[in-house]
């Protein structure tokens, strides 16, 4: 499919952290399109933020690739209950797990329960994040940066702590990072910084974890459809969001998904310390 909507996108505003139901154009999940090959058969997974946007396509990928799924999110009980739909048509258990990750003990509730469910965790995916724009540093106050280094990369560290122990020898880490990481936008000053933050942490863990053969790996998105975008940035930003990639165009959560089962993948078992740009042509060097 190459009809992918294009900007300007309808004045559209919603409050944080959105509800996928309000997007105009409806983002595209792989709902239609993404037909699975058993690349994952039996795995389980654990994902984060996996009600909407990037985490609902890699859930429902994950599931039609053979895996059964743990669904964590904050608060979308709606969106949520839309996944775990999309993971059970596809034939696989699902598991929805409610609660915020900059909490270290629900991070480790989060762990103890697909263990309990699941017997074992083969990938986490860390991709739940935390955005606001701002236009000038006074106006980012000490809570909201301290409220996004504890769901952006403080969570990561909690949950690959917990997983680790009940991680095989060709298990993997995903961690969803951002083009931010390399080319920082001033608006999104903290969300940027953990980005990088979340690259380097990804490149450390994997040379740590190489003597247990589990890999540790990045994806780094550059504009996605998703609710975080009309809740968190001016009207005029969301008009034309992802106008300044050279496809001039936002990605679609569907279009991210092959990053994340190619990483997932036991195939891909030399692959570790990586980061996948999927930037729609804004290169990461």
């Amino acid at each position: 499919m190459t009809d992918h909507p294009k900007p300007p996108f309808p004045d559209q505003e919603q409050p944080m952290p959105g509800r996928t139901a309000r997007l105009d154009p409806q983002p595209d999940h792989g709902e239609t399109s993404y037909r699975g090959s058993g690349r994952l058969q039996d795995l389980k997974a654990v994902i984060t933020g996996a009600d909407s946007g990037i985490g609902r396509a890699v859930a429902l990928a994950y599931a039609r690739e053979g895996a059964d799924v743990l669904i964590s999110y904050l608060s979308e009980d709606e969106d949520a209950a839309e996944t775990e739909r999309l993971v059970t048509e596809a034939g696989r258990k699902a598991i929805l797990m409610r609660g915020d990750i900059q909490e270290a003990s629900h991070c480790r509730a989060i762990i103890d329960r697909a263990v309990q469910e699941f017997g074992r965790i083969d990938i986490l995916v860390n991709n739940a994040a935390h955005q606001a724009s701002f236009s000038d540093v006074g106006d980012i106050s000490d809570e909201e940066w301290e409220l996004t280094f504890r769901v952006n990369i403080h969570a990561m560290f909690y949950l690959s702590k917990a997983a680790v122990p009940h991680m095989r020898p060709g298990s993997a880490i995903i961690n969803t990072a951002s083009v931010n990481a390399d080319s920082p936008s001033p608006h999104l000053l903290a969300y940027a910084t953990t980005k990088g933050a979340i690259q380097n942490f990804s490149g450390g863990l994997a040379q740590m974890l190489a003597e247990k053969e589990i890999r540790v790996n990045c994806v780094a998105p550059g504009p996605v459809w998703t609710p975080l975008i009309p809740s968190t940035m001016e009207a005029e930003k969301v008009r034309n969001f992802g106008k300044q990639v050279p496809m001039q165009r936002p990605g679609q959560p569907a279009e991210l998904a092959t990053a994340y089962v190619m990483l997932a993948d036991p195939l891909s078992s030399y692959t570790s310390g990586a980061t996948i740009a999927v930037t729609g042509g804004k290169p990461i060097i």
